[in-house]
């Protein structure tokens, strides 16, 4: 029992400090390609050495932090042609995710839709009249939340899985767009109401062009 109970809070740590870091290289606090060492992460975010460097073996593993050579750790790259590989994967990756919960989706999945789709717009509405750290922090969670839900009632865990980790690993270039002013929330906003309706209609092919509209203009901003 002591050794579970340890283990569990060892998971509960790890977990923690893993959000942190996932939220501070999204928002870039933590910059691409900064190197990552130990104790000055454990003196920022708390922690063991054991406890930080599983969370830093967490987060080579989903692609957001690079082993180094030297045995050390820094933040991912983030260039052009990371951006683009990145997008393209999870483009193919949510295609075949939304098609298959449109086809098994129940209408709990369509309330959950309909509903994340809601606090997204109301997150859209606030950060495009304030934009500041707190407002960011809750629409990056509004859009984190309408595109898993998307994809839910998919049936794969493995797809669900493999999403996440792609979109979290795009999550950085998405806030550098707001950041610099490069996001028109009203074009935003028709993308998503199309890719709702088609989701609700059950038209598959709709809502992958749709899906897929919407993560290319992460790629190529609208203003």
């Amino acid at each position: 029992m002591i050794l579970r109970r340890d283990s569990q809070e060892d998971d509960t740590v790890i977990a923690m400090l893993a959000a942190a870091l996932r939220r501070d290289i999204s928002f870039g606090t933590l910059l691409p390609d900064q190197k990552l060492k130990l104790q000055a992460l454990r003196t920022r975010y708390g922690g063991s050495n054991h406890s930080m460097r599983e969370t830093l073996r967490l987060l080579t593993a989903e692609g957001l932090v690079e082993a180094t050579s030297q045995r050390g750790f820094r933040v991912a790259s983030a260039t052009e042609d990371d951006v683009r590989d990145i997008l393209m994967v999870r483009t193919e990756i949510e295609k075949l995710a939304v098609a298959l919960a449109v086809e098994n989706g129940d209408i709990a999945w369509e309330g959950r839709v309909i509903a994340a789709h809601h606090a997204l717009r109301k997150a859209e509405e606030c950060i495009a009249e304030t934009a500041d750290d707190l407002t960011a922090m809750e629409w990056d969670e509004a859009c984190r939340a309408f595109s898993y839900a998307l994809i839910d009632a998919c049936g794969s865990p493995r797809l669900i899985d493999l999403q996440r980790k792609l979109y979290n690993q795009s999550r950085r270039f998405r806030l550098a767009l707001l950041r610099e002013g490069h996001l028109d929330f009203d074009r935003r906003g028709k993308r998503q109401q199309a890719l709702v309706d088609a989701v609700l209609a059950r038209d598959s092919k709709a809502a992958i062009a749709a899906l897929a509209e919407d993560i290319k203009s992460e790629l190529q901003p609208d203003t």
